[in-house]
């Protein structure tokens, strides 16, 4: 056996994580340094998980064959970790919590209930109640209510890759910052002293939102979508790249929990058509995004990265109805967990739906100033993005006449009379912000703008 597969199964047997030295205990001939760089090998490939800092950091076992045609995905916050304070339970919550909070050797295993997802009835079953639905939608609220679908969306992209590609990821135990990240996405340049996983967990975040955002009229809850959205996800980050945008053909098992999910291909074929169908139907979208929350997770219907796409998947509707996007900011690890826990183990949706709650209170805070921000003309500027490029690239490549007149010759042609005056004011200010660092977006390179200036004489 190899140090690396020593290492291992040393963990797995020990859910609760160990610390260098307790790990070097179990290897008494193992040299120390040694020991660190093949854990640092593991945790690049995603089959260690760290937490903690100096000598009390701990390592636990990710991705990796437990028994025989198991995998431990999807690793949970281990047990040790209490749920945190300032988040509103309800008594409900607390009984969940109460349960999830013991030893996994405390809780009785369980495995797959398909009466979870067969007695759920859409539009007539709610996971959230009437009234926390009417709450949800005045925080949700944008100027953009009533637009084409993801309009907000596409308003919003450049904060949200930012804010839900960082949150999503903290959620599994990534360690950038969201500087770093803010880095990363908009300049291009990794953290340094970083996984290599950790980066490309980052990058596949925001292709991920980019997908849906921009394809908000060919996406749905349907299994075109989830494969897809599954797959950008997990681009590089799986032992087997095949298992990217597939329905898992294995066993998995959580790594700090009792529940051992469905493990029949067929079965789970059948099971995720079920809840694919389920959702669909379901008419609210925040029914519809809780929906997604806890029922994908709880299938398990890929390798991994079942969490994280459930989490974008519950964004989905919000993005269609144009309501304030969930990006979990703010929300700790161990109460996404735990509640998490509480849907694996006892097939109970309190304690998340509290956790849900308070977390879209944060986010719609969060961009409560953005959404004001947000007026007249940024739609006109959404729905005509396409014309606005092509009329700047025809501009400027056309250096020897005069600008206007190409402008006044472009709109008259390619848009109708009523939003001309405000598509020509448009054309103007892209314009008048031109500069090196935008050009590819116009299709533009230098030597295109020094002719143009030059041409115009400026």
């Amino acid at each position: 056996m190899s140090t690396a597969a020593e290492l291992l199964a040393t963990l797995l047997r020990h859910p609760a994580g160990l610390t260098l030295a307790e790990l070097l205990a179990f290897h008494p001939a193992l040299a120390r340094r040694t020991a660190q760089r093949v854990v640092q090998q593991l945790i690049s490939t995603g089959r260690l998980a760290a937490h903690g800092a100096g000598r009390a950091r701990r390592y636990f076992a990710g991705m990796e064959e437990s028994e025989p045609g198991w995998r431990v995905a999807e690793p949970v916050a281990p047990y040790t970790q209490r749920f945190p304070e300032g988040v509103p339970l309800s008594a409900d919550s607390r009984d969940v919590l109460a349960y999830v909070e013991q030893a996994p050797a405390a809780r009785r295993p369980v495995g797959y209930q398909p009466a979870f997802l067969a007695d759920y009835e859409p539009n007539r079953t709610w996971y959230l109640p009437e009234p926390l639905r009417r709450q949800l939608h005045r925080l949700g609220r944008t100027v953009q209510v009533g637009a084409p679908a993801g309009t907000h969306g596409r308003a919003i992209l450049g904060r949200l890759l930012i804010d839900l590609s960082w949150a999503s990821s903290h959620l599994e135990g990534n360690t950038y910052s969201r500087l770093d990240t803010l880095e990363l996405l908009e300049h291009g340049r990794a953290a340094t002293g970083k996984a290599v996983h950790e980066t490309q967990m980052i990058l596949n975040h925001k292709a991920a939102i980019e997908l849906l955002v921009e394809n908000i009229g060919n996406v749905g809850v349907d299994r075109f979508t989830l494969l897809n959205l599954h797959a950008a996800l997990a681009e590089n980050l799986l032992p087997e790249p095949a298992d990217e945008g597939r329905i898992r053909r294995h066993a998995v098992g959580i790594a700090h929990s009792a529940y051992r999910p469905l493990s029949t291909p067929q079965l789970l074929e059948q099971e995720f058509t079920c809840l694919l169908a389920k959702a669909a139907a379901i008419a609210d979208p925040f029914e519809q995004s809780f929906f997604l929350m806890v029922h994908l997770p709880y299938l398990q219907p890929f390798a991994d990265v079942n969490k994280r796409t459930a989490r974008l998947a519950a964004n989905l509707p919000l993005f269609k109805a144009n309501l304030c996007p969930l990006t979990f900011l703010d929300v700790p690890v161990a109460a996404y967990t735990h509640a998490m826990l509480g849907v694996y183990e006892m097939t109970r949706v309190e304690l998340l739906r509290d956790v849900y709650l308070w977390a879209y209170e944060r986010s719609a805070q969060e961009y409560l100033l953005v959404r004001q921000e947000l007026a007249e003309p940024e739609p006109m500027r959404l729905v005509w993005r396409q014309f606005l490029k092509q009329a700047v690239h025809a501009v400027v490549m056309l250096p020897e006449r005069e600008p206007l007149d190409v402008i006044r010759e472009l709109v008259d042609v390619g848009v109708p009379p009523p939003d001309r005056a405000n598509v020509h004011a448009l054309v103007v200010e892209e314009l008048r912000r031109l500069h090196e660092g935008v050009l590819a977006r116009y299709g533009l390179r230098p030597s295109h703008l020094v002719a143009w200036r030059k041409g115009k004489g400026g």
